[in-house]
């Protein structure tokens, strides 16, 4: 296999739930030497309710890291990151500034033990502004963003998303911040320097116009469940099985396509459905009309048909759909890698999917502190003696 093109970078993960991790196991799935400190004697978030154990999530989140434990809340934890800080290239972090700087981790201190590294900080609401001390997870951040006022149906309550859905747009905007900074100190001699990500910006820089058009015309942007005001038809059906499909037909090209598959090519001529504004105007007619069509279909055949006819559709699908898909195994994008816990457990695939170097997964989630010796001993010298001491005093 060609040489991963991230090997070589040596990331120091200090982070916990997840946003920051994920943003090193995405460096880690394309050759980055990932060592993740976690807390003695239990470990990170994601390995479970039970200390120190292995997750099917810990399996998947951890993978190609090593391990090594240390208490941060000592001085004697303290003292040893700084002194592994400069041998690595990327820092990793998402702690509180009050605790960054109780830590001595925050930027001024680590820029000046590590002129050349790049400090990724991934906060709540960032290193700056009057909310910086604040905590958040994705689920707070999702609100502060405004995603979660946008979503759900209009005569209901707002819901957030059903997966963490900004920690991992979070983590691919550390990761690509990282790869642009490292770009920049290899190629321009450029220097260290400090990423300080947001996790709530991840989320509104996915709102659209939103900021835009409120500024233009003041108008809020609201729930609306399924629909988009601006495209139409672009919406959820139920089928004679059931199931739900997604369609979308909102160009004229497309919403042409779909009249011919439905039997009505009348529909796309009708004056009011003609073009993008006509459908707007009469979204609730055409909604009714479809829904009656689709009706008709299993979800299966339904989604066959109007593939067929170019129209974009799919079921909204289940994870148990995903793990039986054809084209999700076919294409990679689900995998199977042997565990020692789980034997072969399936996992999303190292993404995006690169033609000359992709990534891989060379193993999953290490034991809690698997690495000790090896970290410790050939990063920072310490003998077997020393590393005694330390277990002994909890400090790994």
């Amino acid at each position: 296999m060609s040489t991963l093109p991230l090997a070589g970078i040596r990331v120091l993960d200090l982070s916990t739930v997840l946003a920051a991790p994920v943003t090193a196991t995405f460096l880690g799935d394309f050759g980055a030497e990932v060592v993740k400190v976690e807390e003695p004697g239990r470990g990170d978030f994601t390995r479970g309710t039970t200390a120190g154990a292995r997750s099917p999530y810990w399996a998947q989140e951890a993978r190609n890291k090593k391990s090594v434990t240390l208490d941060l809340r000592t001085e004697a934890g303290q003292r040893i990151v700084r002194e592994l800080v400069p041998h690595f290239d990327v820092v990793v972090t998402n702690y509180r500034p009050p605790t960054l700087k109780a830590w001595g981790l925050d930027p001024d201190t680590l820029q000046e033990i590590a002129p050349r590294a790049v400090l990724v900080y991934v906060t709540g609401y960032g290193l700056t502004g009057p909310y910086r001390d604040r905590g958040s997870f994705d689920r707070i951040a999702s609100a502060f963003a405004g995603l979660t006022y946008v979503t759900g149906d209009e005569d209901r309550p707002p819901v957030r998303s059903g997966y963490s859905t900004i920690d991992y747009m979070a983590a691919y905007l550390g990761a690509f911040s990282v790869v642009t900074a490292l770009y920049h100190r290899d190629t321009a001699g450029g220097g260290g320097q400090v990423i300080d990500l947001a996790l709530y910006e991840a989320g509104f820089r996915a709102s659209e116009d939103a900021l835009a058009a409120y500024a233009t015309t003041g108008k809020v942007r609201e729930r609306l469940g399924n629909r988009n005001p601006q495209i139409v038809p672009a919406s959820d059906f139920t089928t004679g099985d059931g199931r739900r499909v997604s369609i979308h037909a909102g160009t004229d090209a497309l919403f042409g396509r779909l009249a011919t598959v439905m039997g009505r090519p009348d529909l796309a001529q009708s004056p009011q459905y003609a073009t993008r504004a006509a459908r707007a105007r009469h979204a609730d007619a055409l909604y009714a009309t479809i829904a009656d069509w689709a009706a008709e279909y299993a979800a299966d055949d339904l989604t066959k048909l109007l593939s067929e006819a170019g129209v974009p559709a799919s079921p909204l699908m289940s994870i148990a759909d995903i793990a039986e898909d054809a084209h999700y195994r076919e294409r990679g994008t689900l995998v199977e890698v042997e565990d020692p816990d789980f034997g072969r457990l399936p996992m999303v695939a190292p993404l995006p999917r690169l033609s000359k170097t992709p990534g891989s997964i060379r193993s999953t989630g290490p034991r809690l502190g698997e690495h000790n010796s090896e970290v410790y001993g050939d990063v920072l010298g310490l003998g077997p003696d020393e590393l005694a001491a330390l277990c002994a005093d909890g400090v790994i």
